[in-house]
């Protein structure tokens, strides 16, 4: 993989990564101020969904060895 594509991955994983964080805190201050569960559980759904887009990004920059 060309270094150009590697950084602009990197780049992306790290964007990624940000926003995760922003929506564990907002999710913690929905929690502490008693917002609906339903709301909650759509930002956790969504969390989730980001995380699986970093390991897909992940895979790509570091390849699977073979042993």
């Amino acid at each position: 993989m060309p270094d150009q594509d590697q950084a602009e991955l990197r780049l992306s994983v790290a964007r990624l990564r940000q926003e995760h964080e922003d929506y564990d805190v907002a999710i913690n201050a929905m929690i502490q101020t008693g917002c609906d569960a339903l709301r909650i559980q759509r930002m956790k759904k969504k969390k989730l969904v980001i995380k699986d887009k970093i390991t897909k990004i992940e895979d790509q920059i570091i390849p699977d060895i073979i042993a």
